[in-house]
């Protein structure tokens, strides 16, 4: 790993302008877009069923059949009502870095979907941090690694490595 030094020495945090710095959000997501589709799918097929089971050619059958199919189609409405209307509360946390302060802060939510700080580090504090194509490493004084986040575009990490490059040593 060869490290970059890209601090220097004009470059001070009470000189620095901040009307071009916007703060940068990273989140962790899951492909819930794929599971949400399909979950609606399904729903709206045992949905379908439940009225189609009472519309089939031979479905007024003898009196013992019928309290079965009543519960199989009140079944078949409940599960597909509850999967078309199914929302996903992700509890994966937030990293937020912030130009102002000069801290990076994990944010996850709590059980009222309230925003909690769990982690708050000085960009001073970090040892260093690695930029890939789709992530970024960020390691401790140590040299251990402290987190590694994903990212979106390469125009967060761009933004993320103007951040950072003021006060962080960039690996290459």
């Amino acid at each position: 790993m060869t490290a970059i030094q890209t601090n220097t020495l004009d470059n001070k945090t009470t000189g620095t302008s901040f009307e071009h710095s916007v703060p940068v959000m990273i989140t962790f997501k899951a492909n819930w877009q794929a599971r949400l589709v399909l979950a609606r799918a399904v729903g709206a097929f045992l949905i379908v069923s439940a009225f189609s089971m009472w519309l089939m050619p031979g479905s007024m059958l003898g009196a013992e059949v019928w309290p079965i199919k009543m519960v199989a189609s009140m079944v078949f409405l409940i599960v597909g009502v509850s999967l078309l209307t199914i929302e996903v509360m992700d509890s994966r946390p937030d990293a937020y870095f912030d130009p102002i302060r000069r801290e990076v802060r994990v944010l996850q939510k709590n059980e009222n979907g309230r925003p909690q700080t769990v982690l708050r580090r000085s960009y001073d504090s970090l040892g260093g941090a690695k930029f890939e194509d789709d992530e970024v490493q960020l390691f401790d004084v140590d040299g251990s690694l402290l987190m590694k986040l994903p990212l979106q575009s390469a125009d967060v990490s761009r933004a993320l490595k103007g951040q950072l490059s003021q006060s962080v040593t960039i690996f290459a």
